[in-house]
């Protein structure tokens, strides 16, 4: 069985994935947005050269490189700059390139046949994404042809014929050793404790403080696919601010941030959508701040401040719940998606951690104590660390 698991590379574990949608270094932040809310994808991925051209030669086929990828959340943070928030329209005019990570190391190509031991280096090195080139997927193509309007803004990563490219995440990798848990015993029954892997360097915001000061910690968070925690005075987890979270969001929630204490930014985006409350507070603050352009931007000039029946949703409020739903309802598991934390303790063995992030679909679940209070956190990266140590034992 080791030799098996060994064996394997990654094109095993790309079988099934769609091929990647894309977008050239030269679309704007608006193009990007639009075409995040017309994929089921989290994220986008962004290209040096640009695939809808039919006639592309080999050199240049060669020298296209994925460079990053972006999601809501680069948006979001990017509209929260204190130079975008008064004139969001120039903001997402702005080319995509001005959201990329300027680390490298984020997104690799690699060949089909790198190994499973080489994937999991590379990612405990930094990577979150493994481009991997994949056989062309006729049925896939014809599909995605169909929708004429979407293809005129994202294309799929495809070079005159010449194949297609899809992506391995953390997930796809941690997926893989789980389902050959029993390759890695009895490492895998240790606690997380035991194993070393728990991370006391966290991101915190305390539960009252406005949600604005915790723009670098999202921003980091999501280079680092953790989250924020959200705690109280004494230490006590309360919730979080997860990128996993706000990926399934839309730019309106740039104004919320703006506006709200983390507390309240909790409960905007959670699963079940902004209480008609928090939408008004929103909306009376964006008022008093004089930021009414950010939101008659995203409501397509549409009069957002105005006031609201009783018994009737602001405008606001219905486009957070239509786009809400819209762009979670392609994954039941992700409508299920709140701003309460994915706990475990510091005695939690490893794959009952691990089966925790794979069920929730998040890379990382807060440790506490007994009291709530936190500990630290265990990453996919702190977990692959422990299966690559215990494949060198098997490999010697």
């Amino acid at each position: 069985m080791a030799a098996r698991l060994l064996a394997h590379e990654v094109a095993d574990l790309c079988l099934g994935k769609p091929s990647l949608k894309s977008l050239s270094i030269s679309a704007t932040i608006r193009h990007a947005l639009t075409a995040l809310k017309s994929t089921d994808d989290t994220h986008i991925s962004i290209w040096s050269c640009d695939h809808h051209h039919s006639k592309l030669d080999q050199s240049f086929v060669n020298e296209c490189r994925c460079l990053g990828k972006i999601c809501m959340v680069d948006v979001i943070c990017y509209l929260c700059k204190e130079e975008n928030i008064k004139n969001p329209a120039l903001a997402l005019d702005c080319p995509v390139s001005v959201m990329l990570s300027h680390d490298t190391n984020v997104v690799r190509h690699v060949e089909p046949a790198t190994s499973l031991v080489e994937a999991m280096d590379l990612i405990i090195d930094g990577a979150q994404n493994l481009v991997v080139p994949i056989s062309s997927r006729t049925t896939i193509n014809s599909k995605w042809k169909q929708n004429v309007h979407h293809q005129e803004l994202v294309a799929h990563t495809t070079h005159a014929g010449l194949g297609e490219f899809c992506w391995l995440t953390q997930e796809d990798v941690i997926r893989f050793l789980l389902s050959s848990i029993g390759s890695f015993s009895p490492t895998a029954a240790y606690s997380v404790e035991s194993l070393g892997i728990i991370d006391i360097d966290i991101k915190t915001v305390n539960y009252d403080s406005p949600a604005l000061t915790a723009v670098e910690l999202i921003k980091n968070s999501l280079v680092d696919q953790t989250s924020v925690a959200v705690t109280d005075d004494d230490g006590i987890l309360i919730g979080e601010i997860s990128p996993f979270t706000l990926a399934y969001c839309d730019e309106t929630t740039a104004a919320a941030i703006t506006t709200l204490s983390a507390g309240d930014l909790m409960a905007y985006i959670d699963c079940g959508g902004p209480p008609e409350d928090i939408v008004k507070l929103v909306e009376m603050r964006l008022k008093e701040r004089n930021l009414k352009g950010m939101l008659d931007e995203f409501l397509m000039h549409s009069t957002i401040l105005s006031s609201s029946s009783d018994d009737e949703l602001s405008p606001l409020g219905e486009k957070m719940k239509s786009l809400r739903y819209s762009r979670s309802s392609s994954y039941s598991a992700r409508i299920t998606r709140r701003a309460e934390a994915i706990v475990c303790y510091p005695g939690s063995s490893l794959v009952a951690v691990m089966i925790q992030a794979v069920a929730h679909r998040v890379s990382y679940v807060w440790v506490i104590e007994e009291d709530c209070s936190v500990v630290g956190i265990v990453r996919f990266s702190g977990m692959l660390e422990v299966f690559r140590a215990h494949l060198e034992s098997m490999m010697n």
